[in-house]
């Protein structure tokens, strides 16, 4: 964890680190600016064919490092006599290239199967190593939807019927600009007297070997939501694997209380939108509170701590939050009630980041 004596930020401020990409949106003036903001990002479609209703469909952002590497993918499968994977038009009225699957990869399973050749022969040449290298590989599937903002129907058969467009390996989404999800859960309890209100937060320092954010704090539950793997089963799985929390406990006491979506760039200058699905689990009172005690299991966790409201804002101010878990921090405040109108003049500055769009609708052409 990078030493953070003497920060202070404000809530927008830990907002801006973690929905900092400039992508097809006008630049704000109090937005934090990168290296890579000038970059021309292409979209990716679906399609290559006009009369498909996949034509239009635009699914993730692509840098400039990644179309140049597209190319060379077509001139290497030209050279060996295969089908090529990539469709690339060059707009004449834009000079702005058209990225989609060739018209042969049209079906869920068929992009999967070339995703999973391509991401893995890059894995094995040491191709964007420090995104999808050995050291960075998950051999997890995550899918990829049609609308972002759609349902989540990983689909039982091979259908055009259904959202899901194609999986493919998770630490490679990055490469694509394609919108993850995850799920986020905070355990907490409330003392409250005539006068007063009391908040404890158990609170997680992820492990110093985590291949992502090693040591910084994360909220009491949180994952990435594989393929196949509904929202709430994906809860269930990450309490137990993470936090040692009982499936029934988790059935009974955790409530879904929203989302929150931001676009993340990297230091390196990959693409993150994600959209993540928003818990919470209230320590009620006359309960026996060591079932809500997490404990650590998977690796993932160094050790919890269950730390009050000034303790938590303290950390958070200091940078010491993983960028997005200090997004689900502060939508738990706000929804609390201890982020409000009165108290905060960028109070719907903030409530309007927490809930970006990624500029979605200036994806396409």
């Amino acid at each position: 964890m990078p030493d953070s004596e003497g920060l202070r930020l404000s809530f927008l401020e830990l907002i801006q680190r973690c929905d900092n990409a400039a992508v097809s949106r006008p630049t704000i003036d109090s937005d934090p600016t990168t290296e890579f903001d000038e970059e021309e990002l292409v979209p990716f479609y679906l399609s290559d064919t006009p009369s498909s209703k996949d034509y239009h469909i635009a699914i993730g952002l692509l840098r400039p490092i990644i179309v140049e590497q597209l190319e060379l993918e077509n001139e290497q499968s030209r050279g060996d006599k295969k089908q090529e994977l990539w469709t690339i038009d060059h707009d004449r009225s834009t000079s702005r290239p058209r990225i989609s699957f060739a018209s042969w990869a049209d079906s869920p399973s068929k992009r999967t199967a070339a995703m999973k050749e391509l991401c893995e022969r890059w894995r094995d040449s040491g191709r964007f190593s420090d995104v999808c290298g050995p050291t960075k590989w998950r051999a997890e599937l995550y899918p990829v939807y049609r609308d972002p903002f759609g349902p989540r129907d990983y689909p039982k058969t091979d259908s055009y019927e259904t959202n899901f467009a194609f999986e493919m390996e998770r630490s490679a989404c990055a490469l694509f600009g394609v919108v993850t999800y995850g799920v986020h859960m905070t355990v907490y309890q409330e003392i409250e007297t005539d006068t007063t209100r009391e908040l404890k937060i158990w609170v997680p320092t992820r492990a110093r070997n985590k291949p992502t954010w090693p040591g910084y704090l994360d909220n009491t539950v949180a994952g990435g939501m594989p393929s196949g793997m509904g929202v709430f089963e994906t809860l269930v799985k990450e309490c137990m694997e993470e936090a040692s929390i009982a499936a029934d406990v988790v059935q009974r006491y955790a409530r879904a209380v929203g989302s929150i979506s931001y676009f993340f760039r990297t230091s390196a200058g990959w693409l993150q939108p994600e959209i993540e699905y928003v818990y919470d689990m209230v320590i009620p009172p006359g309960v026996d509170s060591t079932i809500f005690t997490p404990k650590p299991l998977d690796g993932e966790v160094e050790f919890f701590e269950f730390l009050d409201q000034t303790a938590v804002m303290n950390r958070l101010r200091t940078g010491k939050f993983k960028a997005n878990c200090a997004l689900v921090i502060i939508d738990l405040l706000i929804r609390l009630g201890y982020i409000t109108p009165d108290n905060e003049p960028e109070y719907m500055k903030i409530i309007t980041r927490l809930h970006g769009r990624f500029g979605y609708e200036r994806w396409k052409m």
